[in-house]
């Protein structure tokens, strides 16, 4: 088959693109921006794969993405192509909206004149997965799981774009007959992690002996999910998932904010230990973000049940795995911390 993956040199789209050409046979075109934190330095291993292709384009291009489309003639469209960090939209929601919103809008719309262009079996065939977060449900309290069923009420500019292209693709679905599946993950870790995002930039910093910040008490908590065992949960989703139903996807691994970054001192302290002591020493309370939502828990049960995945990760193995990854790899991340991105704070505008 023919996977046209959007995002594709991101966190997560480039767990997937290595998936794909390690373990199928299918051809591969990512399809990229190339934002920030897009890398194609994640793909190398997979990059000289006859099966492999690459597209520098935007999805909210539309006329880019029917030649896309036409060139590629894809079986499946995953659309992992997203703006996705909470602090960047509390300073800037306004690409939040383009890429998140009005891409997925437009990417919706080349791919209902493609799958419309295709024979029968092929049309039968067609998917188009749409790859969200559970941060369009909201917060929880200290008890309660997110569903399928959970009614959205997302509190951020990341999550409210995210909430509405879900709807858009639930709406071409419904109305036009897209062939539609959608999926909702908790939050990722693991090796190529843009070091925005709390666990590669407590385990970077740390390193550099820099303050390790933790909003408010650290008591906020989230279920994380290693980004390997989230590639496999993608693609047996878009190979036996329902037409136009949605799957949650989670590590049952929920841990405060605290406990996470605790942890990774003491991988570190095992692995990498720092002359000056522990690494525990350099944790700093800071103020809480905008309306941080408290708790996210995902409840993978119609996952589990119907489609037989289940995570092949717990946190600590996960957590381990991640650590050793990048003390393997500062080649990977030392070219972003001396341009792209520094560390520096973000998500503190009023």
């Amino acid at each position: 088959m023919r996977y046209l993956v959007t995002g594709g040199a991101g966190f997560i789209g480039s767990a997937v693109i290595r998936t794909l050409i390690d373990k199928t046979p299918h051809q591969v075109l990512v399809v990229d921006k190339l934002t920030y934190a897009g890398n194609l330095e994640s793909l190398e291993s997979v990059a000289n794969n006859p099966r492999y292709g690459f597209l520098h384009a935007d999805i909210g291009d539309y006329a880019a993405m029917r030649r896309a489309m036409n060139d590629f003639s894809p079986d499946v469209v995953m659309n992992l192509a997203a703006e996705s960090h909470v602090d960047r939209s509390i300073n800037g929601p306004d690409d939040f909206i383009q890429t998140n919103l009005v891409g997925t809008f437009r990417l919706l719309q080349a791919a209902l004149a493609h799958w419309r262009s295709l024979p029968g079996d092929r049309a039968q065939n067609f998917r188009f997965h749409h790859i969200s977060t559970d941060e369009v449900f909201g917060s929880l309290g200290a008890d309660g799981l997110f569903q399928e069923s959970t009614a959205y009420q997302p509190n951020s500019p990341y999550s409210a774009s995210k909430a509405g292209s879900d709807h858009l693709v639930r709406a071409w679905g419904h109305t036009y007959g897209l062939p539609t599946l959608v999926t909702n993950c908790s939050n990722n870790y693991g090796p190529y992690h843009f070091p925005e995002k709390l666990i590669p930039l407590t385990i970077l910093n740390a390193l550099e002996g820099k303050p390790l910040a933790v909003y408010g008490k650290g008591d906020n908590v989230r279920d994380w999910l290693f980004v390997d065992d989230h590639a496999e949960a993608l693609l047996l989703v878009v190979e036996r998932g329902r037409i136009g139903e949605s799957y949650n996807i989670g590590g049952r691994n929920e841990r405060t904010n605290l406990e996470v970054v605790r942890s990774i001192c003491e991988t570190l302290d095992e692995l990498a230990p720092s002359a000056d002591g522990p690494y525990e020493r350099l944790i700093s309370f800071v103020a809480d973000r905008p309306g941080h939502d408290l708790r996210y828990a995902i409840d993978a049960s119609k996952l589990e049940n119907e489609l037989g995945w289940r995570a092949r990760h717990n946190f600590e193995t996960g957590l381990r795995a991640t650590v050793e990854w990048y003390l393997a790899n500062e080649r990977w991340w030392s070219r972003i911390r001396s341009g792209v991105y520094r560390g520096e704070r973000l998500g503190i505008a009023s």
